[in-house]
């Protein structure tokens, strides 16, 4: 059985897409997808995508990161899948309903709203979210926010000066995340301004992830260091994150079709 994909990125935040909504796919097993997100033996991306239909909105999308494990939610793959799909619509996913759009600047998806309490994110155990009273080394009192995803965010005044390859890996594995985390590390640069790398829960560095640049700006706008639209800049590119006075998180930027093509399901295992 050949089956048809689309290879899509969000600022080098890459996914290999399959459409299931009108033909039927084989079944996505954690060695499926990620002997497909394997770079030297697969097709190669951060994220597999499938696009299937859904009883309550108007198609469900499910996200398995390259290690194969099954997420909630993935901002870029939003865009990717609104970008696919050519109109508005509202998207089912394991972390709740969200809406994506064509904008000006790409595609415009509602996330949804921030979730700030310990059992939400989730932790092991009851803190306080929005200065964590925890540390790795000199990454410390970090803030926590469920964006349809965990992430914990750590505010630093270099970013880059961070050794993200070594901690990250550290930080998402420990026995405070339940569920594991993304790891954010961030350095505000003005009221409207951020700038972030991110280790990406069971994808590891990334250049982009839309969903830690959500977490990031709400944290940094919990925290009064800016204002409540700002523009987040990751190694791949920007991204405007707006937390609306209706408590809504706004994600705009874009999204890119990279080519298309097709893969023997039996040489998969599938």
């Amino acid at each position: 059985m050949r089956v048809p994909f689309v290879k899509m990125h969000g600022l080098g935040n890459d996914f290999v897409v399959l459409d299931a909504r009108a033909e039927p796919l084989p079944a996505i097993t954690t060695a499926l997808a990620s002997a497909l997100a394997d770079r030297k033996t697969g097709i190669g991306c951060d994220q597999l995508i499938v696009m299937e239909r859904s009883d309550i909105a108007d198609f469900r999308m499910r996200i398995f990161n390259s290690d194969g494990g099954e997420v909630e939610s993935c901002g870029n793959a939003a865009r990717a899948v609104g970008l696919l799909h050519g109109a508005p619509a509202r998207i089912e996913t394991l972390g709740g309903l969200i809406e994506a759009s064509p904008a000006a600047a790409g595609i415009a998806v509602d996330m949804g709203e921030p979730r700030f309490e310990w059992d939400q994110i989730p932790l092991a155990y009851a803190m306080d979210t929005h200065a964590m009273p925890v540390g790795w080394e000199r990454l410390d009192l970090p803030t926590a926010v469920n964006v349809g995803n965990p992430h914990i965010i750590f505010f630093v005044a270099d970013c880059d000066a961070v050794e993200l390859d070594r901690l990250g890996p550290e930080i998402e594995h420990d026995p405070l995340f339940p569920e594991r985390i993304n790891v954010n590390v961030a350095a505000v640069t003005a009221r409207d301004a951020i700038r972030l790398r991110v280790w990406e829960r069971g994808a590891g560095l990334t250049r982009a992830c839309g969903t830690g640049a959500c977490a990031t700006a709400i944290g940094a706008m919990r925290r009064g260091l800016t204002d409540r639209a700002v523009t987040v800049t990751l190694p791949g590119g920007p991204l405007r994150i707006e937390w609306t006075a209706a408590n809504r998180i706004v994600m705009t930027g874009p999204a890119t079709e990279s080519f298309r093509g097709s893969f023997d399901s039996a040489a998969f295992g599938a």
